[in-house]
């Protein structure tokens, strides 16, 4: 018997669905990787050592900088209204010293003021940082915390301090993969009719997760 000719509506459809699929799997390849991948890690962390390094940097205020940060003779300059630690920008000068002197990038960072120091928090994937000026002497102290290439992929996996950049980077690869499973169902309807296991398998996906979820995760 000659082979069933597709008819040209589900031949185009079928031709669509394979496009869009090819495509959305090249786009999110890598990122699926990366997830499957960190997924595992994270899944594992209790079990994978991490050894944190740990830098610490110690500097003094010039004269003219100290001016800029210290409080005027019995006035709280660093409390708000609401007597917490107020937040603002490192002085232009200082945060290009600091730059300078450290090779970090601290300007346009909010930083806490309080009536004693500068506190500048520098979380980071896979690691922390922290920034601390004395006000009244000018001591600054800088910790920064590296917990090594496995902590920063986990970072990368959770969206953890990352930017907004890669925050719009992780949405448009949900938007890929989203295309990447629709597609891949359409397409599985569409040949299912000639392969009889594929919705019992597609079942066991779907089942599988749930029992799990329903007899094991209390």
């Amino acid at each position: 018997m000659a082979a069933a000719v597709p008819s040209p509506r589900r031949a185009y459809w079928l031709k669509t669905l394979h496009q869009w699929h090819w495509i959305s799997s090249a786009l999110s390849l890598v990122g699926l990787l990366l997830f499957t991948v960190t997924g595992f890690t994270l899944n594992h962390a209790a079990q994978i050592e991490a050894r944190p390094q740990v830098d610490r940097k110690t500097a003094q205020l010039t004269p003219a900088l100290l001016a800029l940060v210290k409080p005027a003779p019995g006035r709280d300059a660093g409390r708000d209204a609401g007597d917490k630690p107020a937040e603002a920008a490192l002085p232009p000068a200082l945060a290009d010293w600091v730059e300078a002197t450290l090779a970090i990038e601290v300007a346009g960072r909010a930083a806490e003021w309080s009536p004693e120091e500068i506190y500048l928090a520098l979380p980071r994937p896979g690691g922390d940082a922290w920034l601390r000026i004395d006000r009244a002497e000018g001591a600054l102290d800088y910790e920064r915390t590296d917990r090594g290439w496995i902590s920063y992929l986990n970072d990368l996996h959770k969206g953890r301090h990352t930017g907004s950049a890669w925050s719009w980077f992780i949405d448009l690869f949900a938007a890929s993969c989203l295309v990447f499973s629709v597609t891949g169902l359409f397409i599985l309807k569409m040949h299912a009719a000639r392969r009889p296991g594929t919705w019992p398998v597609v079942a066991g996906g779907l089942v599988l997760p749930l029992l799990l979820a329903i007899l094991f995760i209390h």
